[in-house]
C-alpha cells in the first residue's frame, strides 16, 4: 500500500493547479497585447533562456527533443493562443483542453499498439458526448473555431505524451532538464509561423509597443506555467507513484473556470455545464475506475 503524501507535498501539488489553473487567463491577457504566434516565440525563449545555463541536458536523441518540442510546445499552444486570441472562453478552455488524457488513449492504441479497458472506452464515450455538447454551444461567447483549435491543441498535448513514453526506453529523465531544453525548439517555427501568418507589420508593432502586461504574461507563462509548474511536477511524479498524483490536473479547470469568471466575466451557457460535467465524469471514469474495482472485488 502507497504512504500518503505528505502535507508539503499536497501543498506543492495545489501550488501547481493554481499556477497551471491561472495559466489560461494570463494567455488571455497576453493575446491581447501580443500576436499569438509572436507570444508563443517569447514564450519558449524565455523559458529556455537564462535556465538552460543551469539545468543540464538530459543524454537523449535529438529526435527527441524535437518531437516533443513541436508537439506539446508548437502544435498545442499555437492552436490554444490562437483560440483564445479569437474569442474561445479562456475557463472553458481549460475545461475543453482536458481532452488530451482520451486522444493520448486513441493514439496509444494507434501507434504503441495498446489496449484498451472497458472503462476506458465508457469515459471515452462520456467526455466524447461531453465535448458534443460544449461544440454545438458554439455562438458570439464561444466562437466555433475558437473550439476547434481547443481541441486541436488537445490532440497535439496527446502526440506529446505519446513521445514522453517512449522516454522511459532510455532510463531515468530529469523532465526539468528536458522540457528546459526542448524549449529551444519552439522559438523559430513559432516566428516563422507568426511572419508568415500574422505578418512582420503585426509582429514589429507589438514587440515596439511592447507593455508591461505583455512582459509579465511572457513572464509568467515561461517561469510560471513552464518551469516553476514543470519543476514542481517532476518533482512530484519523482517521489510519488503516478496514482497518487495525477488526480490533481482535474481541479485544474476548475481554477481556470473561476478565475475567466471573475477576471473577465465570462458567462456559460448550461450546456457548456453539462457538457464540462460530462467530459469530467469521463476523466474521472477513466482515472479513477480500476481502483473502484478492486475495492469493490474485495469487498
Amino acid at each position: 500500500m502507497n504512504a500518503p503524501m505528505r502535507p508539503a507535498d499536497v501543498g506543492l501539488a495545489l501550488v501547481v493547479v493554481l499556477v497551471w489553473g491561472m495559466n489560461f487567463v494570463v494567455i488571455k491577457a497576453g493575446v491581447s497585447e501580443v500576436p499569438p504566434l509572436l507570444l508563443g516565440a517569447l514564450r519558449f525563449a524565455a523559458a529556455a533562456f537564462p535556465a538552460l545555463l543551469f539545468v543540464r541536458a538530459p543524454r537523449l536523441p535529438v529526435r527527441l527533443y524535437l518531437k516533443y518540442g513541436m508537439t506539446i510546445a508548437v502544435g498545442q499552444f499555437a492552436c490554444l493562443f490562437t483560440a483564445i486570441h479569437i474569442g474561445m472562453p479562456s475557463g472553458l478552455a481549460s475545461l475543453v483542453l482536458q481532452s488530451q488524457a482520451f486522444f493520448t488513449l486513441i493514439f496509444a492504441v494507434v501507434f504503441l499498439k495498446e489496449a484498451w479497458r472497458p472503462s476506458q472506452l465508457v469515459g471515452l464515450v462520456l467526455a466524447g458526448g461531453g465535448l458534443v455538447l460544449i461544440g454545438t454551444a458554439h455562438g458570439v461567447s464561444m466562437p466555433l473555431g475558437g473550439f476547434l483549435l481547443t481541441v486541436a491543441g488537445a490532440a497535439s498535448w496527446a502526440v506529446g505524451n505519446i513521445v514522453n513514453r517512449s522516454l522511459s526506453r532510455h532510463g531515468p529523465v530529469n523532465m526539468l532538464g528536458f522540457v528546459v531544453w526542448s524549449s529551444l525548439v519552439p522559438p523559430i517555427p513559432f516566428l516563422l509561423l507568426s511572419w508568415l501568418i500574422e505578418g512582420p507589420a503585426a509582429m514589429g508593432a507589438a514587440l515596439a509597443g511592447f507593455s508591461l502586461t505583455a512582459a509579465g504574461a511572457v513572464l509568467y507563462l515561461a517561469w510560471g506555467a513552464t518551469l516553476l509548474g514543470y519543476g514542481l511536477w517532476s518533482r512530484l511524479m519523482s517521489r510519488y507513484p503516478a496514482s497518487q498524483v495525477s488526480p490533481y490536473p482535474l481541479l485544474v479547470p476548475l481554477v481556470g473556470l473561476t478565475a475567466g469568471w471573475l477576471i473577465y466575466d465570462e458567462r456559460l451557457e448550461a450546456v457548456h455545464f453539462a457538457g464540462g460535467a460530462l467530459l469530467m465524469l469521463g476523466l474521472i471514469v477513466n482515472l479513477f475506475w480500476p481502483r473502484i474495482a478492486k475495492r469493490l472485488i474485495r469487498a
